[in-house]
């Protein structure tokens, strides 16, 4: 079984808290895109803990982890995070961690370029986390990036990076006038950084071939959602990478792989950091309120998130792009203290409304039409089956499913490992 699991919005949603919690049945767990640019929030027997890179099973003893082609790592990060996890009884080995020969490294002159362009936009700027991630994308397709491969081969690093130094301080120095990186500074961080992971780089394609050939099970962990991916999100204020499960086999090493099963993750209600349209936001009393009650701020930077009313629109789009065949709902106790539940249910765009999630600049156009749904005003933190539920919170869940057209399957009630109920499961 081959499955993955991405978020339909805008990230944010608990991927990392359904991994956890399904990662049990499966064998290797794959992040396949992204950096240290977002956070993955898991809480469970073990404590909480915050994954930036690492996937979310590597808090299971029995699952191997990988780190896929994909992806972007900042190898000084990646090192404090397993050091931290270390320290906390997590064991990490090259058993149970394999990173990808061909996955990019994030690099100190990445973090600064991405620092100088968000100041030099000043008031126009994305909301980029500042760290590195559209630079060291868009070295990798100009064929100017360190793999993690050639860390490998010390005797051609140092000619492959002087070169890269060289050019990338055209732009630092030349054009935003900051100070030049040096070779042997960045060849002494490669190195500081970079020998303790040797032992864990590895040609994951030949893995995971043998690994599917073994009919091992395979779940592949997305960073963001479908509204941040570079092709079919709300662009320019998008991530660098391909957030959807179209390019999850891709992002892992196997292309020639094909899913089985997606399972797309939505709050029941909105969030998301950084700037760009977010039609269903919702301000003031109304928002801190929500913000506060869901503890809605970013797991990587710490920034407030902007939070809203769940979005039909923007979330039947994104179950369409991601090829979502089922959803697991997170968040939904945190609207128990409400009387009336806001949905976004369709869009007003000069004029005329429309259930349809535009794109481009009529994004920009958009105006919400609301409807309210009752609340249940009543601790559903126990409810552990679809019976134990109120009927105004089993209401609100079939109304998002018909609404969204998806079958909602898991439900969270809670940020623990066991507070969440199978649909199915009568």
């Amino acid at each position: 079984m081959l499955t993955a699991i991405v978020g339909i919005n805008w990230g944010d949603e608990g991927k990392g808290r359904m991994v956890d919690l399904l990662g049990s049945r499966y064998d290797i767990i794959v992040r396949y895109q992204g950096g240290n640019n977002a956070g993955h929030t898991v809480v469970n027997d073990r404590g909480k803990f915050i994954l930036n890179l690492l996937p979310s099973g590597i808090l299971r003893q029995d699952t191997v982890n990988v780190m896929g082609p994909g992806m972007v790592i900042n190898i000084e990060h990646l090192c404090k995070e397993i050091k931290g996890l270390t320290d906390k009884g997590i064991q990490i080995t090259p058993d149970n961690l394999k990173i990808s020969l061909g996955a990019t490294v994030c690099f100190p002159y990445h973090v600064r370029q991405d620092i100088l362009e968000e100041d030099r936009l000043a008031d126009k700027k994305y909301g980029s986390t500042r760290r590195g991630i559209a630079p060291v994308y868009a070295d990798k397709y100009m064929k100017k990036g360190i793999r993690m491969g050639d860390l490998l081969y010390p005797d051609t690093l140092r000619e492959k990076l002087q070169g890269i130094v060289e050019w990338k301080n055209l732009l630092i120095h030349g054009g935003y006038g900051d100070q030049s990186f040096d070779t042997d500074e960045m060849l002494n961080w490669l190195q500081t950084y970079g020998e303790p992971l040797l032992p864990y780089i590895t040609d994951v394609t030949d893995y995971l071939d043998s690994a599917i050939e073994e009919s091992k099970n395979i779940l592949f962990e997305a960073q963001l959602g479908a509204l941040r991916d570079i092709d079919y999100g709300i662009y320019p204020y998008t991530t660098s990478s391909t957030t959807l499960a179209s390019f999850a086999t891709t992002g892992a090493g196997i292309p020639g792989a094909k899913l089985d099963n997606v399972i797309g993750i939505m709050k029941a209600y909105s969030s998301r950091v950084g700037e760009g349209p977010f039609v269903a936001e919702l301000f003031g009393e109304e928002g801190s309120r929500l913000r506060e009650a869901g503890g809605e701020y970013g797991a990587a930077t710490g920034r407030p998130r902007r939070v809203g009313a769940f979005d039909i629109p923007a979330s039947r789009y994104g179950i369409k792009v991601q090829g979502a065949n089922e959803i697991a709902l997170t968040k939904l106790d945190v609207l128990s203290y409400m009387e009336k539940i806001p949905v976004c249910v369709a869009y007003e765009i000069d004029g005329e409304k429309t259930d349809r999630f535009p794109t481009g600049d009529r994004l920009l156009k958009a105006k919400p039409v609301f409807e309210y749904k009752d609340g249940w005003k009543c601790d559903i933190s126990s409810c552990r089956s679809k019976k134990d539920l109120p009927a105004a919170a089993a209401a609100y869940i079939k109304y998002i499913e018909d609404m969204t057209q998806c079958k909602i399957r898991y439900v969270s009630v809670g940020a623990e490992r066991d507070a969440y109920m199978d649909m199915d499961a009568e």
